[in-house]
């Protein structure tokens, strides 16, 4: 299947890009400040990806942290 979208950045579902992003700030209710490499920041929903911390990298599409990604995944 050549030619797809790569399935670690992007959706599986509509094959949008998910973006990588660091977590900041942790906020109330299952969201975070995070920000993307440009430094544009987003509330973003975390609960999928379960405790996380200042500094984390997550994949992020729709407004939703989908997975952890390690250091060298995020670069």
């Amino acid at each position: 299947m050549s030619g797809g979208p790569d399935v670690a950045t992007h959706c599986i579902t509509c094959s949008d890009e998910g973006v990588p992003m660091t977590v900041l700030e942790l906020l109330d209710g299952g969201l975070v400040l995070a920000a993307d490499a440009a430094g544009e920041t987003s509330e973003v929903m975390a609960d999928l990806v379960g405790c996380l911390l200042p500094d984390d990298e997550v994949l992020v599409h729709a407004g939703v942290a989908l997975v952890r990604l390690e250091r060298e995944a995020a670069a």
